[in-house]
């Protein structure tokens, strides 16, 4: 089970890093409006995608090598340390992206969201997502924080894909 786990989380964290290093960096370099929500959407999508390895990985462990059986425990678990070792690896790739290709990144994302409210915010809206995105800059600044946000960009993901893939997949043994 555990070299099942290791070899699927590591293809998942794998497609999942691909997958938002080429929308980031084609996000960040294009000046096209919009392009922003497309990169998210891409992401989400590419979570999905890495992520349908831990039904695959459930499914071989249950077929070939525990006798076409197994609890929705032990498949929630391995479901939750395939997510948990993808998403280490989304964290890990992003943390070199941000820190060495978009250092600025947060600055431009905060104005984005600040040129998006401008059409349908009163001014006291904007003062208040302008103090939010400053705010939201300075934890992000924090190590702590920006591998806490990371996280929860992801592995909430996982952990429903785990989920899913466990009430599907767990079956009993028949006597």
């Amino acid at each position: 089970m555990q070299k099942n786990v290791f070899v699927f989380g590591l293809i998942a964290g794998l497609l999942v890093s691909i997958i938002m290093a080429i929308s980031m960096l084609t996000m960040y370099n294009s000046s096209a409006e919009g392009h922003g929500t497309g990169s998210m959407v891409v992401g989400y999508l590419g979570m999905l995608i890495a992520f349908s390895f831990i039904f695959a990985a459930v499914k071989n462990f249950r077929d070939k090598q525990n006798g076409g059986v197994i609890s929705f425990g032990k498949a929630f678990t391995m479901g939750l340390w395939i997510a948990l070792i993808g998403s280490t690896l989304y964290v890990i790739t992003w943390a070199v992206l941000y820190h060495f290709y978009m250092p600025d990144f947060m600055d431009r994302y905060c104005a984005q969201m600040i040129s998006n409210a401008k059409a349908g915010s009163t001014p006291a809206e904007l003062e208040k997502l302008t103090e939010q995105m400053n705010a939201q800059k300075e934890m992000y600044k924090n190590p702590l924080f920006f591998v806490l946000f990371t996280y929860l960009e992801i592995l909430p993901v996982g952990l429903i894909v785990a989920l899913i893939t466990a009430l599907i997949l767990k079956r009993r043994k028949i006597d």
